[in-house]
């Protein structure tokens, strides 16, 4: 069986592309970017919208599974060309190339009348397969939780803080799937017709308050038992708000609406797949995991804080270089380095409104590498200049020049474990 998967290098596809060659199928690889050391074939729902595009990529081809999605509309990727059109026109050319079946990977909760975008696209696509003349499987997961996963490390995240912040009193009911049960599943609807044209919901055992959810992640983690804190929905909501502002943040006014509203289901149809029930919660992180994903979880609260952290020391130095330091006193020891006259006056005002950018940009920019390396390079000509003309500050009591080590090493370690905004 030859198996096309659209999304195969994503948190899903790329577990599903595994299993499917471990059964004996050949599997054909889609995914948005060229991989180094995995043979695939590049495609991008955001540009490839025509048969043309996909009639091609279609030969021989037994199954197409569509793994593709996306959270967030961002860089020119929109819900309608991810979810519907780019979608459309793969479905369309499945008819024309005789592909006999689709499997589609959509969501729980993914209705027309949905109130967030990322349901109703989903929606839309599901509509549009399920009306054509192929042999067709919708899957609709809840919350999948796996390792590397951007639910696992949320929600080991939570789990990892010394005191846990839930929205209100972390009664939201919620059901995830563990991503190895939906992967199984995922192969048996592939290989077998049982299922064709129905739709199934994917969820695990049972409902669970966010609260149980993350307390049962927490003891399998190893950690002491968990403390609580409430945190308002007024201000839940106003950090979603916020949350919008930035384009790789799990928080915006969609996702809090989606957890406020639950995401639950009866699992009997996983159950039927599967030939018995999914995993519980307390089951999902096996020992062997426990560290890396605390370890996970961990950076992921902790890189963000760091972050903030080196964004407020950029935006505090500019603002007091702008008018809260003696300017007096900056001249003079611009003046040390050779700086004098309109030329001091530039590098005074030039220096701090660097600051500010750089600072700002932490906080604003989504490609942050090149700004790590950036700032290495601005801190390195720094404690040059001042080694150099100003030697008294290494024996500061305060050690400024000594500080700047730490921070080196802090920017190294962005740079090394910045994903670049993926």
């Amino acid at each position: 069986m030859r198996v096309f998967v659209v999304g195969a290098t994503g948190f899903i596809g790329a577990r599903l592309a595994v299993a499917l060659a471990a059964e004996g199928c050949e599997v054909v690889r889609g995914q948005r970017v060229a991989t180094r050391g995995l043979d695939g074939v590049v495609v991008d729902f955001a540009r490839d919208r025509r048969l043309e595009d996909w009639l091609p990529r279609l030969r021989g081809v037994d199954v197409v599974v569509n793994a593709v999605g996306i959270l967030r509309e961002r860089n020119g990727a929109s819900f309608a060309a991810v979810h519907e059109q780019g979608p459309a026109a793969l479905f369309e050319a499945c008819i024309r190339a005789g592909v006999p079946k689709v499997v589609q990977i959509s969501a729980l909760g993914a209705e027309p009348d949905a109130p967030t975008g990322y349901f109703r696209s989903k929606a839309a696509g599901d509509t549009l397969l399920s009306k054509l003349p192929l042999e067709w499987v919708i899957v609709q997961p809840s919350l999948v939780f796996g390792a590397s996963g951007a639910s696992a490390t949320l929600l080991c995240g939570l789990a990892t803080l010394p005191v846990v912040p839930l929205p209100g009193a972390g009664d939201q009911p919620v059901q995830p799937i563990h991503v190895d049960d939906l992967v199984r599943a995922l192969v048996r609807l592939i290989k077998s017709s049982q299922w064709n044209r129905s739709r199934v919901v994917a969820v695990g055992p049972e409902p669970l308050p966010l609260r149980e959810v993350v307390a049962s992640l927490r003891r399998q983690l190893g950690l002491s038992p968990a403390r609580f804190l409430r945190i308002p929905l007024s201000a839940m909501r106003l950090l979603a708000r916020l949350g919008r502002l930035r384009r790789d943040t799990l928080l915006d006014t969609d996702t809090l609406g989606m957890l406020l509203q639950g995401s639950t289901a009866s699992p009997r149809d996983i159950a039927a797949v599967l030939g018995g029930p999914p995993r519980r919660i307390s089951s999902f992180i096996a020992p062997h995991e426990a560290r890396p994903l605390a370890t996970a979880g961990r950076l992921w609260w902790l890189l963000g804080g760091l972050r903030a952290a080196v964004a407020v020391l950029w935006i505090a130095s500019g603002v007091v270089s702008l008018g809260f330091y003696p300017t007096s006193e900056s001249y003079e020891l611009l003046g040390r380095v050779g700086l004098t006259g309109g030329v001091a006056v530039l590098a005074l005002y030039g220096a701090a409104l660097l600051d500010l950018a750089i600072g700002l940009a932490v906080y604003l920019v989504r490609r942050r590498r090149w700004l790590w390396r950036l700032q290495i390079g601005v801190v390195v000509i720094y404690s040059a200049i001042i080694a150099l003309a100003l030697p008294e500050f290494w024996l500061h009591p305060f050690a400024p020049m000594l500080k700047n080590l730490p921070l080196l090493a802090a920017l190294v370690l962005l740079h090394e474990l910045d994903d670049d905004g993926g």
